[in-house]
């Protein structure tokens, strides 16, 4: 990455900082504080289509623990269960693996000990928010999930690990400017990290697939009612993504072996 890209969020948020401090206490004073979502956190899409059932592991943020909807079924797990089962005509076997508020580097003792020790086909990954809002440096950033994917790889040796790209904050109602512009420059960067975390491993390198998160802002219906999280439509469209991306990438695959 661009050294002065990199730095370009810290060296803009430098003489802002009294003000962006006074911003982000008065947000998290006003913002309300959404629970995470009820039901089970594991479930089963598209049992119609048989036993064989491709197996997906969810694993992050907020969005994962279900906060900015009400029942998990509307979640992102869910969700992408649903999309998936619909596009490859399989029952697909989901869990939610996640917590409010914590970070890529808290996810090693707060969430990692949930993961199954058993292969799984489908690992989805989604970090970064909070990394975003405590503005950790990008080396930490890279090295915080590349040790995560690391640990996820050697427990459940998924067939696939679907890095969901960084929100853009940038685009949350709920954050005042310049606090918004900020946190958006300093997303993009993470982002752009993320993009590039294969490349560091490369055991994994075949096996990692990065998927933007595209959503349009204009579409107030992706948001929940805090402005800071996705809302069940919200999930829908982001699950939708991330289908759409494994099975384009399933085709590729299946191409290139029939070609040689």
């Amino acid at each position: 990455m661009h050294f002065a890209r990199r730095w370009f969020p810290e060296i803009v948020a430098t003489p802002l900082l009294p003000l962006l401090i006074l911003q982000g206490r008065r947000t998290r004073r006003i913002t309300p504080r959404l629970p995470e979502a009820a039901g089970s956190r594991d479930g089963n899409a598209g049992t119609q289509h048989g036993t064989r059932a491709l197996t997906l592991i969810a694993i992050g943020e907020s969005p994962v623990a279900g906060v900015g909807v009400a029942t998990q079924q509307e979640a992102i797990t869910a969700q992408l269960a649903e999309k998936l089962a619909q596009h490859m005509r399989q029952a697909v076997q989901w869990r939610a693996i996640g917590r409010n508020g914590v970070t890529a580097r808290e996810a090693h003792a707060l969430l990692l000990p949930e993961v199954p020790q058993q292969p799984i086909d489908i690992v989805f990954v989604a970090f970064g928010v909070n990394d975003t809002t405590a503005f950790r440096p990008v080396r930490q950033w890279r090295d915080d999930m590349g040790r995560l994917l690391a640990a996820i790889d050697k427990t459940c040796t998924p067939g696939m690990i679907l890095l969901s790209g960084v929100p853009p904050m940038a685009h949350f109602p709920a954050l005042p400017q310049p606090l918004r512009w900020v946190m958006g420059l300093k997303a993009g960067v993470l982002d752009a990290a993320l993009r590039d975390i294969s490349n560091t491993l490369p055991q994994l390198q075949a096996r990692v697939l990065h998927v933007p998160m595209a959503i349009d802002p204009a579409d107030k219906s992706v948001m929940a009612s805090d402005g800071y999280h996705a809302s069940a439509s919200g999930c829908g469209v982001w699950a939708g993504l991330i289908a759409e991306a494994y099975i384009r990438d399933v085709n590729s695959r299946s191409q290139h072996i029939g070609e040689a």
